[in-house]
């Protein structure tokens, strides 16, 4: 019972017990809102990676692809086709997309990876319909600003909405008067039978003017770069003409152009931030509606390989969330892709992504589908070997981050250290009596254990719930904390999430106070050894 009522004493009454507790509650607690923190980024993180390239990613070699996808798609099926829920088809090539600004009047050229696609098969190994921004309403501070623009029971397809047919049939009839106008003004002859292919539009053209003799002549309501004709620099004519322009959207040879190139491009590829004067909140700029034509620049499938340039529709934008696919992807219909790189020929792809049954069974299924084809025709990895390089450097960054908020539990169980050699020196005739009236020395030792240890325990269960709480309201904090320094603190520019994301795993959190709890304890066995080895005579003499 002595043991039992000094440590109870010692740690209502001592002011010093109370410093350590509050450094073991604060480490504790840091750990525990750092650890769920950066356990909500990358789950998220690998949610939205996980849903764009599904569970398994067969890619050719080369940018050729392999041909004949119906016998690939038979392939994969006999081989692994016990593990597979979905499958599809895909070309991945990089490329360069160009459009006009209509705000600065700027044509952008930006690299990117166009990924051909099948709608539908894309859904089926992956939630593409949760990108799409026309399934989707616009919430702004929890009111719909806009509705969603089809009803999730719509199949997914290359069709425009009703606004975006709307839109597109005025931006053709813009360039057809802007065309008419030009061709009458003598700024550049008629461009009639170019080709056995209808000529098709140039985005560039909406912010064309075209001048007769120095006089500009402006499109109606698309005002936009000048134009010199034969009177001016013929160079620079050349380069800006539409029959040159034309000149370069030519199909390889064999191509025909029986289907249209639609796309879905990412909304970070044409979307800026502004700041609303009115509302002072940043408000989201698109440079590139549905309806809007863009040109897209890509490589053909010949060896070796030439640009080819075709112009394409946008029929809708996707946000994924995640900045490097937002930024970098366009997705088109594959057919389209194929006819402009002269790939329909022999009907090649360059990949097909893969949804397994249970993803538990992605050993087995990349064993199966090595065996099934050449050594060095395709490469075969999991979504996450795909990414291992972005999924290592969070991983990285996590184990970094629980190393240094551990020292600050380490640096408590030093100051427990600290304090308990001052206790032994402080009480070191106390403690001669008690070994004196019978006390031994295994019994003085489990005093300063027990305090020890009821300072871990006090202080890791008063961090556990400080961190639980915090984590808890964390979003509310991030709005005080951006409310009071007038700033955002936690962006979704930068970080393309709309709050904080957490993840609080039970394991963590028993992990970290159990850690600290034994902190404690090993930081007091060293004054409470040298407390037990103190002989009761020379302690009595010690004053």
């Amino acid at each position: 019972m002595y043991k039992l009522l000094l440590c109870l004493r010692y740690l209502r009454t001592r002011y010093i017990a109370l410093a350590c507790i509050v450094s073991v509650m604060l480490g504790v607690a840091t750990m525990i809102v750092v650890n769920s923190v950066m356990a909500g980024f990358s789950t998220e993180m690998r949610d939205r990676l996980h849903n764009f390239l599904a569970d398994i990613v067969i890619e050719s070699r080369g940018t050729a692809g392999i041909p004949n996808v119906d016998e690939q798609l038979r392939r994969v099926q006999e081989c692994a086709g016990q593990y597979i829920a979905a499958m599809t088809p895909s070309i991945e090539v990089p490329g360069m997309v160009t459009f006009t600004d209509p705000y600065s009047r700027e044509s952008y050229t930006l690299p990117i990876e166009i990924h051909g696609i099948d709608p539908e098969g894309k859904a089926a190994v992956g939630p593409l319909k949760d990108y799409l921004d026309s399934y989707n309403a616009i919430v702004e501070d929890g009111v719909v600003v806009r509705p969603a623009l089809r009803s999730s029971d719509v199949p997914l397809g290359w069709e425009l909405t009703p606004q975006g047919q709307e839109h597109y049939e005025l931006v053709q009839e813009r360039k057809r008067m802007f065309l008419d106008e030009a061709s009458q003004s003598g700024a550049f002859p008629p461009v009639m039978d170019r080709t056995t292919e209808s000529i098709p539009d140039d985005p560039v053209f909406d912010s064309v003017d075209a001048t007769e003799s120095g006089d500009t002549l402006d499109a109606p309501g698309d005002p936009g770069t000048v134009l010199t004709d034969a009177t001016g620099d013929k160079d620079a004519a050349a380069e800006q003409s539409p029959e040159m322009m034309f000149e370069d959207y030519k199909l390889p040879v064999g191509s025909t152009a029986s289907e249209p190139a639609r796309i879905y491009i990412g909304e970070g590829l044409v979307s800026f931030f502004v700041k609303n004067q009115q509302t002072g909140r940043q408000q989201k700029v698109m440079m590139v509606e549905p309806g809007d034509d863009v040109i897209v620049s890509t490589i053909t499938a010949q060896t070796p390989p030439e640009v080819t340039k075709f112009q394409a529709t946008v029929v809708d934008s996707f946000h994924s969330g995640m900045s490097e696919i937002d930024s970098r992807i366009v997705l088109m219909n594959i057919k389209a892709l194929q006819q402009n790189r002269g790939m329909h020929l022999d009907d090649a792809i360059t990949s097909i992504h893969i949804r397994l049954k249970d993803y538990a069974d992605a050993e087995k299924a990349l064993a199966a589908l090595e065996q099934a084809f050449p050594p060095g025709q395709v490469t075969i990895r999991t979504w996450e070997e795909k990414q291992g390089l972005l999924l290592s450097a969070v991983e990285v960054e996590t184990a970094i981050l629980n190393v240094l908020l551990f020292l600050i539990i380490a640096v408590a169980g030093f100051g427990i250290l600290a304090i308990f050699y001052m206790i032994v020196v402080e009480k070191t005739r106390d403690i001669g009596i008690l070994k004196s009236l019978g006390a031994s020395s295994s019994g003085v030792m489990s005093i300063f254990l027990s305090y020890g240890l009821a300072l871990g325990v006090v202080g890791s269960s008063a961090g556990v719930m400080l961190g639980l709480l915090f984590v808890h309201y964390i979003n509310e904090i991030e709005d005080l904390l951006s409310w009071l320094t007038g700033r955002k603190v936690f962006d979704e520019k930068i970080y393309y999430f709309f709050e904080i994301p957490t993840s609080i795993s039970p394991w963590m959190v028993i992990s970290v106070a159990l850690g600290a709890i034994a902190i404690a304890v090993l930081a007091s066995i060293l004054p409470a050894r040298r407390a037990a080895a103190l002989h009761p005579v020379r302690a009595l003499r010690f004053e």
